[in-house]
C-alpha cells in the first residue's frame, strides 16, 4: 500500500481527506489534495469527487508501477529516480491518460539553457531519409524536421508525433506558421506551400506570378519567416529575378511584394535568410555568396508597411570602412536584443551592430584576445573554413566553424555596467574589442567537432538543435542541472 510521503501529513489528515485507489491490482492511499493537484480537468480530480461513504477503493485498470511514479510527481513536483525504469513514451502516455501531462512536461523540462554548459544529450533521426534538409524549432522545445519530401514532428519530450509526405521531392526551407501549420519551400520546385500536421493535408499554395513579365516563372522559395499576421518568403526565378512576398497567414493570400530586383549582381541576389523583428516591425534579409574571389553579399532592412528599405549594407561595398576585404560569410539577428551579427570570412571575427543606431559603419568587432583560444585558419575559422554559421538565441550568439561550435555570451549585468566606459573607448578607437560585453567559450568536445561540418543551428525552448553536413539526424544540446552553480568567469 502506498502512503502519504510524510508521516506528519498522514497523521494529521482526516480519513475523509484521504482516498484509496486500486491501480492494476495494487492498493494506493493518498490525500485528496494530492490527487486534486493534477488540476480540475484531470481524471484523478474527477475521481476524488466520488461519494466519501463508499468503502471500496476506486479501481483503475492501468500500470501500477508507472502510477507510483506519477503519484510521486504530484506530491513533490519532481520525478523520482524510479522514473528511469520507464521510457519517455510510457510516462507520457500514462500522464496523458490521467490528465497530468502538463505536470510531467514541467518536471521533465531541461534547465534554463546556457550555451557555455551545453552538451549533446542525444539526436533525433527520422526513420526514413534521415538526412535533414531543413528544420524549425518551437518555444516549447519541440522541432519539425524536413527530410526529403517529408516532414516529421517531435514533441516537447522529443518523441515522434507524426510524419506527413508533401508533393515536393525535397524541402529546403520550413517555417512554423501556426501550431499545426507548416510553410515549406523547395529550390527544385516552384511555390510556397502550406501543410496541416493535424490532418496531414495540403491547405494552400502561393506562386509568384507577373503576367506582364515573361521572366517570372517557376519561382522557387529560398527563405521563409513569419510575423503574428504574415508569412514572408523570398522567391527567385531561373533568370534570377527575385522578390519577397508578404502572405496573409489566415487567408493564404499575397498582401504585398517587397524588394523586387534583377539578381544579376551580388547586391541583387535573392535573400537566403529572412527574420522578422516584432519590436520594430522590420524584416531583415541577407544574402551571401562565396567563390574563388572571396565572399560578397548584403544585409537589408525593410519596413513591410511602406515597402521601403530603411537600411542596408553591401560587402564588399558601402558600410565596410573598417574592414575592407573582410566580407561576412554568415549573418543572424538577435531579435530580443535588437542586434545584427555577422561572421567575417577572412579574420573569423564576430561583428555586432545595434539595430537602434545603424549608420554607414555600425559594427563593433568581438575579438578573442587570449592567444590560446584563437582558432587557426586551418581548423575551423578564417579563410580556410569551408563552413561558417552564426545563430542568435536568448542573448547568446552561437558560431559554427566547420565542425566546431562556440558561444559568445553576455557577461553578467554588474560587469556590463563596470565595462561600459571600456566599451565607449573601444567605439572611439575604431569599434574594436567588443569583448567587454561578451565572453567566448567553446561548447563542443573534440569528438563532437569531428562529427561533420555544422550546417544549421537553431534554438527552441531550453534546447539547441544542430545539423551537420552529410550526417543523419539533428543533434539536441541541453544544459546540465548544475549550470546555475558553475561560474562562467
Amino acid at each position: 500500500m502506498e502512503e502519504e510521503s510524510t508521516s506528519h501529513a498522514t497523521a494529521e489528515s482526516h480519513p475523509r481527506d484521504r482516498i484509496k485507489l486500486n491501480v492494476g491490482g495494487k492498493l494506493f492511499e493518498t490525500t485528496l489534495s494530492t490527487i486534486r493537484s493534477g488540476g480540475p480537468d484531470s481524471l484523478l480530480f474527477a475521481l476524488s469527487n466520488r461519494a466519501s461513504n463508499d468503502p471500496n477503493p476506486v479501481f483503475i485498470d492501468r500500470d501500477p508501477e508507472i502510477f507510483s511514479v506519477l503519484l510521486s510527481l504530484l506530491r513533490t513536483n519532481h520525478l523520482p529516480s524510479t522514473a528511469h525504469r520507464f521510457s519517455k513514451q510510457e510516462l507520457a502516455d500514462e500522464a496523458l491518460f490521467y490528465g497530468i501531462d502538463s505536470h510531467l512536461r514541467s518536471a521533465s523540462a531541461p534547465p534554463p539553457f546556457s550555451g557555455i554548459d551545453a552538451s549533446i544529450i542525444g539526436s533525433i533521426r527520422p526513420a526514413s531519409e534521415g538526412l535533414p534538409s531543413a528544420f524549425t524549432a518551437a518555444d516549447n522545445g519541440s522541432v519539425w524536421i524536413a527530410h526529403g519530401g517529408q516532414v516529421s514532428s517531435y514533441d516537447w519530450n522529443l518523441l515522434h508525433a507524426g510524419t506527413f509526405r508533401t508533393h515536393l521531392d525535397d524541402i529546403d526551407s520550413i517555417c512554423r506558421v501556426w501550431p499545426e501549420i507548416a510553410a515549406v519551400g523547395s529550390q527544385s520546385d516552384a511555390g510556397l506551400h502550406f501543410y496541416d500536421f493535424s490532418g496531414s493535408r495540403h491547405v494552400g499554395s502561393i506562386q509568384w506570378n507577373d503576367p506582364s513579365d515573361p521572366r517570372i516563372f517557376k519561382a522557387r522559395v529560398n527563405a521563409i519567416t513569419a510575423s503574428e499576421n504574415s508569412v514572408f518568403a523570398s522567391f527567385d526565378c531561373p533568370h534570377r529575378e527575385n522578390c519577397i512576398l508578404e502572405v496573409d497567414k489566415t487567408k493564404i493570400e499575397v498582401v504585398s511584394q517587397l524588394g523586387r530586383q534583377s539578381g544579376n549582381q551580388a547586391k541583387h541576389m535573392v535573400p537566403g535568410r529572412l527574420t522578422f523583428v516584432p519590436a520594430t516591425g522590420v524584416l531583415v534579409g541577407s544574402a551571401v555568396t562565396g567563390g574563388a574571389f572571396g565572399y560578397s553579399g548584403y544585409i537589408r532592412l525593410w519596413d513591410p508597411r511602406s515597402g521601403e528599405v530603411v537600411w542596408e549594407t553591401n560587402e564588399p561595398g558601402a558600410g565596410r570602412s573598417s574592414r575592407f576585404g573582410d566580407s561576412f560569410a554568415a549573418v543572424d539577428v538577435d531579435v530580443e536584443g535588437l542586434a545584427l551579427f555577422k561572421l567575417c570570412s577572412k579574420s573569423g571575427d564576430l561583428g555586432m551592430a545595434d539595430m537602434r543606431r545603424l549608420g554607414d559603419d555600425p559594427w563593433i568587432y568581438l575579438k578573442e584576445k587570449n592567444p590560446s583560444l584563437v582558432v587557426s585558419n586551418g581548423g575551423g575559422g578564417g579563410e580556410g573554413s569551408s563552413s561558417m554559421v552564426v545563430s542568435c538565441y536568448r542573448g547568446q550568439v552561437f558560431v559554427g566553424r566547420d565542425g566546431e561550435l562556440e558561444v559568445w555570451s553576455r557577461v553578467r549585468r554588474q560587469q556590463e555596467e563596470e565595462k561600459e566606459k571600456e566599451k565607449e573607448r573601444n567605439v572611439e578607437r575604431g569599434r574594436e574589442g567588443g569583448e567587454g560585453l561578451f565572453r567566448r567559450n567553446f561548447v563542443n568536445k573534440r569528438e563532437d567537432s569531428e562529427r561533420g561540418a555544422i550546417k544549421k543551428i537553431e534554438g527552441g525552448g531550453d534546447r539547441l538543435f544542430v545539423s551537420r553536413e552529410g550526417v543523419e539526424g539533428i543533434e539536441v544540446w541541453e544544459s546540465s542541472h548544475s549550470a546555475s552553480v558553475i561560474s562562467v568567469l
